[in-house]
C-alpha cells in the first residue's frame, strides 16, 4: 500500500527560516510529566515521535531561569551547562529519524509558584500570584526586563548548544510575555505599558535575542495566543491579536498560534470542544504573515488536515494529543493504512497526568510514557515465546486490548462476552453527552483484531465456570469489568448508606431504560465524567436534575482533566441544581438526608429517582469461582487464572486498556522482566 494522492500535500517541505520541515506534521509542544528530572524518558518519547514520522518534534515547556520554575510540577530547564548536556540527549534522538528538534523556551511569570526556587515572583505589575498560593508578584523594573531578555538570549544559545533547530518565544496560556501583551495584566505607565505598540515591545525584543542567542542556522518560532477569551478587556482575535501579528509579522521563522486563558481552553477536551475548533480564532495569521503558521485542534482525520493547508488555514498541521494516541499517525497516512490510526478520544487523561505531577499516560496508547523505563513501543511488540493459548473473558477495554496485544504477538487467542455487542462500559459512557468519542476505543480494537488470523471473537457467549474448564485454554484471562454500587459507598463516603425502602437506581438502570420520575437526585461520589453527564442527559430528556455532591463543586476530579469549569457552567447554564458539599446520610421513600461535609448540620429533601453514581465494585464472581479449587483447574489443564481492569481494581478506561496491555506484554516473559526502571541521580 502506498499513500493516497488526495494527502501528498501533507508530506510536502516546509521550510522554516535557515531549516526545512521534511513534512507538514508538526508535534507541538505538550507536556510529559518527566522534565528535567527524566532526561532519558522524555528523550525516549520523543524518539518515537520522530520516528512515527513526525518532521517537527518539540519538547514541552523548558525554563530559561530559575525565577519561572513550577514545583512539584514536571518542566525542563536551561539554566546551566548540565541542562544542555541533558536536553542534548532529546535533540539526537529526535534527529536519529530525520526530524527537526523544536524547543519551547518558558517564562511563566506570576503564573508559577517557584515552591522549589524561592524566587520572587516576576510580573509586568505588581499583583497576587496566578496560582492560589500565599504569594504576590512583584513589578519588573527596567534592569529586570534588561536581565530577563539577557536570560531569553541565553537559554536560546543553550538550546542550540544542545542542538535544537527550533527554538521558541512563548507568549502564551498567560505566561510572562503574554502578560505582559494583555492590558488585563499589563498596569504599566512606561515604555513597555499603555498603547498596544508599548505593550508589544518586550516580544518584540525577545524574538530579537532569541534570534542573536540562537544565531544563524536555528529557526525562532513565537507561540501566541490570539484570544484569552476573557472577552474584550483582553486580547481577542477579533481584536488587537491581529495588530500584534501585523507589528511582527515577518520577524519570527514561524507562527504556532492557539487560544489562551489557561490550558483548560487550548486543549478542550471532545466535549466541550470539536476537531478543529480552534480555526475560527486562527484563520486570520496566514493573511497577515509570509511566514509559515502551525496550529492545533486535535487534528485525528486526514482529510481534516489537508482542508486546513488547502484553505490556507495552516501551513503545518500542529498535534500534541493525537500524537499521544498515535506518535505514527503520519506513517500510517504514508503507507496508506489511515485506518490503522488509533485516534485520540479527546478524554484528556494525558493533561491529568501533567496536572497529578506523574508520567504522561493516555486511554488510547497505554505505551506512553513506557518508552523507556518499561522499553515499550506503540508498534511493535515482542514475539510469542510458546503456542500457549489464550482465553478472554470479557470484550470492554481490558479484554480487548489485551487480545489484540496477545494477537500481535502471535498467540492463539478466543475472546467470549456474553453481549452482542463490544465494548463494555464503553458502550453505555460513549452514548452520554459529549462522550461520543470514547467509543474509538473498542472501535480501533475491534477493527484491528479483525485483521488476525490467530484471534477468534465469541459475542452473546455468557460463560460459566464450569464451561471454562471445559474450553481447554491453559491460560484465562478474566475481564468482566465492573458494575456501579448501589449501597452509597463512593470516594468520600466510606460507609454504606441507610436505603430503608427507597427506590435507588444505578447509572446501568438508567442506561438500560429505566423509568425515572420527572424530578431526578443524582448523588456523585465518583467525580469524574457519569454525574455531570448524566445529569446533562437527563436534563434533555424533561428531567428536573439536582445532583448533590460531598465534593465543593461537581465532577471535581475532572480539574485534573482541565473540564470542571466546563462542565460546572454547562450545568448551571441547563437549570440543574447543584447542592454542593453534602454528603448522603439516609434515603426513605421520596426523601434523602444529607449533611454538611464542614459542619455536619442535616437537611432533607425530596426526590423522585435516586440515581447513585458512587463508585464501581469489581465483577468477580467467575474468577472467584474458578479460583476457588485449585484441584480443578490443574485437572483441566489450566497454568494460569488472571483478573485484569476493573475486574481486579475499578478504575478509569485508561487504567483498563493499560492492564490488558501490560499482560499482553509480561505473559510468558521472565519475572525479571516486568519490573520497570527508574532514572535516579547520580550516586
Amino acid at each position: 500500500m502506498g499513500i493516497n494522492a488526495r494527502y501528498e500535500i501533507l508530506f510536502e517541505p516546509v521550510r522554516i527560516g535557515p531549516v526545512t520541515a521534511p513534512n507538514r506534521f508538526y508535534q507541538t509542544p505538550h507536556a510529559t510529566g518527566m522534565g528535567y528530572l527524566k532526561p532519558q524518558s522524555g528523550a525516549a518519547l520523543r524518539a518515537v515521535k520522530a520516528e512515527g514520522g513526525w518532521g517537527v518534534v518539540c519538547t514541552e515547556y523548558c525554563s530559561i531561569h530559575p525565577s519561572s520554575d513550577d514545583s512539584p510540577y514536571a518542566f525542563l530547564s536551561l539554566w546551566d551547562e548540565e541542562d544542555v548536556r541533558a536536553l542534548a540527549k532529546t535533540a539526537d534522538a529526535i534527529h536519529a529519524h530525520g526530524s527537526l528538534a523544536g524547543i519551547e523556551l518558558w517564562h511563566g511569570g506570576a503564573h508559577t509558584n517557584n515552591r522549589l526556587t524561592r524566587e520572587p515572583l516576576l510580573a509586568p505589575s505588581a499583583r497576587p500570584a496566578s496560582i492560589v498560593q500565599p504569594g504576590s508578584a512583584r513589578r519588573l523594573d527596567r534592569e529586570d526586563i534588561r536581565a530577563f531578555r539577557g536570560w531569553q538570549r541565553t537559554a536560546a544559545h543553550r538550546a542550540v548548544q544542545a542542538g535544537f533547530d527550533i527554538v521558541y518565544v512563548y507568549a502564551g496560556h498567560d505566561f510572562l510575555p503574554f502578560q505582559f501583551l494583555s492590558p488585563r495584566t499589563n498596569r504599566r505607565s512606561d515604555e513597555y505599558g499603555g498603547p498596544l505598540v508599548n505593550r508589544v515591545r518586550l516580544l518584540r525584543e525577545m524574538i530579537e535575542e532569541t534570534r542573536e542567542g540562537a544565531g544563524p542556522n536555528c529557526a525562532v518560532a513565537i507561540r501566541l495566543a490570539v484570544d484569552e477569551l476573557h472577552g474584550p478587556g483582553g486580547i481577542t482575535h477579533d481584536g488587537e491579536a491581529a495588530e500584534v501579528v501585523a507589528m511582527l509579522a515577518e520577524l519570527p521563522d514561524l507562527w504556532d498560534v492557539n487560544i489562551g486563558g489557561g490550558l483548560r481552553n487550548d486543549s478542550r477536551s471532545a466535549r466541550f470542544g470539536e476537531e478543529g475548533f480552534q480555526e475560527r480564532y486562527i484563520s486570520f495569521v496566514k493573511g497577515l504573515t509570509t511566514k509559515p503558521v502551525v496550529g492545533v485542534g486535535r487534528f485525528t482525520s486526514p482529510d481534516a488536515m489537508v482542508s486546513q493547508v488547502r484553505r490556507g488555514v495552516l501551513d503545518l498541521i500542529g498535534a500534541a494529543r493525537p500524537s499521544i494516541a498515535d506518535p505514527f499517525l503520519p506513517q500510517k497516512i504514508r503507507e496508506g493504512r489511515e485506518d490503522e490510526i488509533r485516534e485520540c478520544i479527546g478524554c484528556n487523561i494525558c493533561r491529568s497526568a501533567n496536572n497529578e505531577g506523574v508520567p504522561l499516560r493516555c486511554t488510547q496508547n497505554p505505551t506512553i510514557g513506557e518508552e523507556w523505563r518499561r522499553g515499550w513501543h506503540p508498534e511493535r511488540i515482542s514475539p510469542q515465546r510458546s503456542d500457549r493459548r489464550v482465553l478472554v473473558v470479557g470484550a470492554g477495554p481490558a479484554g480487548l486490548e489485551c487480545a489484540l496485544a496477545l494477537g500481535r504477538r502471535g498467540y492463539e487467542v478466543a475472546i467470549v462476552e456474553a453481549t452482542r455487542e463490544l465494548g463494555g462500559r464503553l458502550r453505555a459512557e460513549a452514548a452520554l453527552p459529549g462522550l461520543g468519542t470514547w467509543i474509538r476505543v473498542r472501535d480501533y480494537r475491534v477493527h484491528m483484531l479483525a485483521k488476525l488470523q490467530n484471534v477468534s471473537i465469541y459475542p452473546e457467549s455468557r460463560v460459566s465456570a464450569e464451561d471454562v474448564l471445559e474450553l481447554g485454554y491453559p491460560d484465562v484471562v478474566i475481564a468482566t469489568g465492573s458494575r456501579w454500587r448501589r449501597d452509597g459507598v463512593g470516594a468520600m463516603g466510606e460507609e454504606p448508606v441507610p436505603l430503608d425502602g427507597a427506590t435507588v437506581l444505578t447509572p446501568e438502570e438508567v442506561f438500560a431504560g429505566a423509568v425515572l420520575a420527572e424530578s431526578v437526585v443524582i448523588y456523585d461520589d465518583e467525580h469524574y465524567a457519569v454525574g455531570g453527564a448524566l445529569a446533562e442527559r437527563l436534563v434533555a430528556e424533561g428531567k428536573q436534575v439536582t445532583l448533590v455532591t460531598p465534593a465543593p463543586m461537581v465532577s471535581s476530579w475532572t480539574q485534573m482533566t482541565d473540564e470542571q469549569h466546563f462542565i460546572q457552567a454547562r450545568l448551571l447554564g441547563l437549570g440543574v441544581r447543584l447542592v454542593l458539599s453534602r454528603r448522603l446520610l439516609a434515603a426513605r421513600a421520596g426523601e434523602i438526608d444529607t449533611a454538611c461535609v464542614y459542619t455536619g448540620a442535616s437537611e432533607t429533601m425530596t426526590f423522585g429517582s435516586l440515581v447513585l453514581v458512587t463508585g464501581r465494585v469489581a465483577d468477580g464472581a467467575l474468577h472467584e469461582e474458578l479460583s476457588g479449587d485449585p484441584e480443578r483447574l490443574k485437572a483441566a489443564g489450566i497454568r494460569s487464572l488472571t483478573r485484569i481492569g476493573d475486574c481486579l481494581a475499578p478504575s478509569s478506561i485508561a487504567d483498563a486498556v493499560f492492564a490488558g496491555h501490560r499482560y499482553a506484554r509480561e505473559f510468558d516473559e521472565p519475572q525479571d522482566h516486568a519490573a520497570p526502571r527508574r532514572e535516579r541521580p547520580p550516586a
